[in-house]
């Protein structure tokens, strides 16, 4: 027992030490708006989020729905159709239904649970799949893979609601950032090695290997699942007694009553062209090139933006949020506008420019992202965070659809007026995040 107790502290002593290298903290707990208790227990906590972060970002690279599932799709004989709703599916499938998960979570004092059953949804999808392409070919095939990518995304919305939540309860304001950025760097540098891995032959690997990928996406979302259950979070503020229909009609009130949130919807909402842009360049660049080493070119160029660039703008966030999210809008913006540019001058371009520009786009919207998550989980606390989480997620979701529909109808005239309108997007959002406070 006293050894136990022995091999525990020795534990915790070096966890603690470990966050205070990280978080540049002395005592390793500047705690300004979260509970004495729970400052006790950051250093074990950022860490458990890190790891279930890392986890559930190499299951997100191992069934990417541009790579790997839209290869599936191809290899059971599904219609091509399927293929084009992949993206919109596992996105706005996602953010769209979290104004309802945010009314249900808000009642829990304790709010874990729910990205542990968002974690476990991802994985078990995730084997449907594998199991889906072996007992059925065409159409069937297809339709399996698309259904379950539906409620896949369904477990993404419990995951994306909770995490800020959780997150926010557990880590003190001046830390979120470099959670994040730390955590978007270690999974860029994992996710590199399995890129690397995968496209280093620039052969199709064939069916067997595409579904063990599968296997260990679930796997990765599963584990992931078990040490977010280790997180010790502490009981919140909760807001109950209402249908959970009617709250989340009633929190949609925000973006008229909360002049703040409303503008950060809508600077989030014009920064969407940060993520957007990234086909466009995959498809100017298939004009001149094809084949898995292109591909495998855009996926290291990814992962290694993120690798490279996260934990600064996580770092910088924490000083300034609004900032990262201006620099990342501004890049995106210049990025797009430029290839644009260059592809309507018709100049060719070398084999490598494109997936260069992709990581500078990459890099940009890593920015984008980590400033503008930061900027919500600080703009607001308790019950509010989840409101605020939940009504912006479902207002983008549904933005999201009909911001690609706008850019698909463009790209008819040319993909280069697609980058066009997408980079002017991207301006307005920046000039908008201009307006933003700052609520570090």
């Amino acid at each position: 027992m006293n050894n136990g107790n022995v091999h525990g502290a020795g534990t915790r002593a070096t966890v603690d030490r470990l966050y205070a290298l990280v978080a540049n903290d002395e005592d390793a707990r500047t705690c300004t708006d979260i509970s004495e208790e729970a400052c006790r227990e950051v250093p074990g906590n950022f860490f458990k989020i890190i790891v279930a972060n890392l986890l559930s970002k190499v299951g997100d690279l191992l069934i990417n729905p541009k790579t790997i599932l839209a290869w599936l799709i191809g290899a059971v004989g599904a219609p091509g159709f399927l293929t084009a709703a992949l993206v919109p599916i596992r996105e706005s499938g996602s953010l769209i239904p979290q104004l309802l998960i945010g009314a249900w979570m808000r009642r829990h004092p304790v709010r874990k649970g729910f990205w542990v059953l968002g974690s476990v949804i991802q994985g078990v999808c995730v084997l449907g799949m594998a199991l889906a392409v072996w007992q059925w070919q065409g159409l069937a095939a297809g339709l399996a893979i698309v259904s379950l990518l539906v409620v896949f995304s369904l477990g993404r919305g419990f995951c994306s609601v909770a995490m800020k939540d959780v997150q926010g309860k557990c880590i003190p304001k001046a830390r979120r950032g470099r959670l994040t950025g730390l955590a978007a760097t270690l999974s860029g540098l994992v996710t590199l090695g399995v890129g690397v891995v995968l496209f280093r032959g620039g052969q199709d690997p064939g069916m067997v290997f595409y579904s063990v990928l599968l296997v260990g996406a679930a796997l990765a979302w599963l584990l992931a699942a078990g040490v977010f259950a280790s997180v010790d979070e502490f009981a919140g503020e909760t807001a109950g007694g209402g249908h959970a229909l009617r709250d989340a009609w009633r929190s949609l009130g925000l973006l008229i009553s909360d002049a703040p949130f409303r503008n950060f919807v809508i600077a989030r909402a014009l920064l969407m062209a940060s993520a957007l842009g990234s086909p466009f360049l995959v498809v100017l660049a298939q004009k001149q090139n094809s084949g898995a080493a292109l591909l495998g070119a855009f996926l290291v160029a990814s992962s290694l933006a993120s690798t490279v660039s996260a934990s600064v703008w996580g770092f910088m966030a924490d000083t300034s949020s609004r900032k990262v999210m201006i620099r990342g809008g501004g890049l995106a913006s210049a990025t797009c506008l430029l290839v644009a540019v260059l592809a309507l001058a018709g100049e060719g371009a070398a084999a490598w420019f494109y997936p260069f520009a992709f990581f500078v786009l990459a890099i940009a919207h890593a920015g984008v992202r980590i400033g503008r998550k930061t900027y919500l989980v600080d703009m607001a606390g308790g019950v509010k965070r989840t409101d605020y989480t939940a009504v912006s997620n479902t207002v983008i979701g549904v933005l999201l659809l009909v911001a690609g529909g706008i850019s698909a109808a463009v790209s008819l005239l040319g993909t280069e007026w697609a980058l066009i309108s997408l980079g002017a997007m991207g301006v307005l959002g920046t000039l908008w995040s201009w307006k933003l406070p700052e609520v570090e």
